[in-house]
């Protein structure tokens, strides 16, 4: 999974847009890991759930301050009209990681994980469909 980022930022040449990217691909690759045990492929584990939740906030809160400055590279998905709306852009990620940081002390089953999926999922959604390509 590690491998298809790499590839994917393969060729980024501005260093602030590759943060930005490696900051999402680290979400990603928790949600992945959610996705994983409330499918059933992994078995499901409280602490490890928790633990994902935890680094989907800590890369959420990272996210406004890593798009401030108005970078681009041509790799890039962010849409330029991040910055001509970085308040929403700002509120959303926020929204992000405070609902990450209650499910980091909230996944206790199968069943709040498979409801925290679905909130997580629908945040991401809410701004992947404004301000990512």
């Amino acid at each position: 999974m590690f491998a298809g980022s790499a590839l994917a930022h393969k060729g980024v040449m501005n260093s602030s847009v590759k943060a930005r990217m490696d900051a999402m691909s680290a979400i990603a690759q928790q949600m992945k890991t959610l996705g994983k045990m409330a499918k059933g492929v992994t078995p499901f584990d409280s602490a490890t759930a928790r633990l994902a939740a935890a680094e989907i906030a800590k890369h959420a809160g990272d996210t406004p301050k890593l798009f401030e400055p108005e970078e681009d590279d041509p790799k890039s998905e962010a849409k330029a009209i991040i910055w001509d709306n970085f308040s929403d852009f700002t509120i959303k990620s926020n929204h992000l990681e405070d609902l990450a940081v209650e499910l980091s002390v909230t996944i206790l089953t199968k069943k709040d994980l498979n409801s925290a999926m679905k909130s997580l999922g629908a945040t991401c959604q809410s701004c992947h469909k404004l301000y990512r390509d």
